[in-house]
C-alpha cells in the first residue's frame, strides 16, 4: 500500500457498496440506461475532478440489490481513503452508499481476484403482500416447507454445470460453477434462501429459486430438479424469480487483498 499522497503514484482503491437496485437497469454501464456503475463513475469524477472507470465483482440485474457489492478503480488522486468514502457519499444519491473505501495492491481486481460470492433471495410468505417490503422481497402466498427445500437445495452442493440456470443469450462459455453452500431459512413472515458459490452463471440464482418452487410442489422433486440438472436445458427449468427480491450479500477474497 502507499503511505504517502504525493506524486503521480498509481494507487488502487477498493470500495465496498451498499445499493437499492429498483431505479437501476443493472449494475454494468450501458447507453441511455441508468446503472449503479455509471452513478458511481460520474460521482467519483466529480469527486476526483477526473474521469475514472470502476470495476464491479458482479453485474447485478436490473432491481437487483446490493449490502456488499466490492468495486475497484486505479487513480493517482492522492486524497486520503475516508475523503474517497465521506466523498462519494455526498454525491451519491440516497440509494448508493459507500461502506468503506481501502487501498488494495495493484494486482487486485475485483471481478476476478474474487474466490466466493454470496446471495439472498428474499420471500414475503403471507397471505397478503407488504407496501413497504415490495422492492425488498417476493410476495409468494403459498406454503413453503423449508426443511423440504432445505434438504432438495443440496442436490446444488458441488461443482457441476448449471446450464439449466443460465439466463438466455448469456455469453458465458465454461458453465460449470461450484456451489458451497444453498439453504433456507425462516424469519416470520419471511422466507430467505442464501447461496454462496466461486462465481455465478447469469440470472442462476433467480432461475435457481424459481426452479426450486416449482419442484417442490411435486412428489418427485428430487429426481425433477436432477434431470433439470441433467437436461442442462434452460427452457425445462423454472421460471426465474423476480428481481427485487435478490442481494448480493458479500464477496469474498484472499486473505491478502
Amino acid at each position: 500500500m502507499h503511505q504517502a499522497f504525493n506524486g503521480d503514484i498509481m494507487r488502487n482503491i477498493k470500495l465496498v457498496l451498499e445499493y437499492d437496485g429498483t431505479n437501476y437497469n443493472g449494475w454494468q454501464t450501458q447507453p441511455n440506461q441508468p446503472t449503479v456503475q455509471a452513478t458511481v463513475e460520474n460521482a467519483l469524477a466529480k469527486l476526483t475532478k477526473t474521469p475514472i472507470q470502476i470495476i464491479g465483482a458482479g453485474r447485478t440485474d436490473s432491481g437487483v440489490h446490493a449490502e456488499g457489492q466490492v468495486a475497484n478503480f486505479h487513480t493517482t488522486v492522492q486524497m486520503p481513503l475516508v475523503a474517497f468514502q465521506k466523498g462519494l457519499n455526498a454525491t451519491l444519491p440516497r440509494d448508493i452508499v459507500v461502506c468503506a473505501a481501502t487501498e488494495v495492491p495493484t494486482a487486485f481486481h475485483a471481478r476476478f481476484s474474487a474466490t466466493r460470492r454470496r446471495y439472498r433471495y428474499t420471500i414475503l410468505n403471507r397471505g397478503y403482500p407488504s407496501a413497504l417490503a415490495r422492492t425488498t422481497s417476493y410476495f409468494y402466498p403459498d406454503a413453503i416447507a423449508v426443511d423440504s427445500m432445505n434438504d432438495l437445495s443440496q442436490i446444488l452442493i458441488g461443482k457441476q454445470d448449471f446450464s439449466a440456470f443460465q439466463k438466455t443469450g448469456s455469453d458465458r462459455i465454461h458453465p460449470v460453477c461450484e456451489i458451497y453452500e444453498a439453504y433456507w431459512w425462516q424469519n416470520n413472515p419471511y422466507i430467505h434462501f442464501e447461496i454462496e458459490a466461486d462465481a455465478f452463471l447469469r440470472g442462476m440464482v433467480r432461475a435457481i429459486v424459481g426452479t426450486l418452487l416449482k419442484c417442490i410442489k411435486r412428489t418427485d422433486a428430487e429426481t425433477e430438479l436432477r434431470r433439470i440438472l441433467d437436461a442442462r436445458d434452460r427452457t425445462i427449468a423454472g421460471m426465474s424469480a423476480p428481481a427485487h427480491g435478490l442481494s448480493l450479500i458479500s464477496v469474498k477474497y484472499n486473505d491478502s487483498d
